[in-house]
């Protein structure tokens, strides 16, 4: 059962980041055209006073959360989080080069703050356990 939940997990996190590899790297905003029509139009799905960054937030919170379950029981924890820290910051700078895209400060720290709390979260909990 517990080797099910892990591979279930894994794949996950394999399908998460090649989905979030296309959203970020895609010339325009998927989800606005999937939701409004118009590719320029980003969603804001939760309304708050920064705008879209939080959606970065939380997907790179999710995305975070499901590699680390996912690396926890191999000694490439630590790569996982450097793996990700890195990418919530490459991906973003990549929208220089990109058309239709803004690279934007705010969504790099929405990133890289996503991925540090879940790396602080999961630890925290893995000490308690522990």
């Amino acid at each position: 059962m517990k080797i099910t939940i892990f591979s279930t997990l894994k794949y996950l996190f394999y399908f998460s980041f090649i989905t979030l590899l296309i959203l970020y790297l895609f010339p325009g905003s998927l989800m606005g055209y999937f939701l409004y029509g118009n590719l320029g139009q980003q969603p804001d799905f939760i309304s708050n006073p920064i705008g879209t960054s939080i959606n970065h937030f939380v997907f790179f919170f999710y995305l975070s959360i499901l590699g680390f379950i996912f690396r926890s029981n191999q000694k490439k924890f630590v790569n996982s989080f450097s793996f990700l820290f890195l990418i919530s910051i490459i991906l973003e700078l990549l929208h220089y080069l990109i058309p239709n895209r803004a690279f934007e400060l705010i969504d790099v720290y929405a990133n890289s703050l996503g991925v540090l709390t879940a790396y602080f979260m999961f630890t925290f909990l893995k000490k308690i356990k522990n």
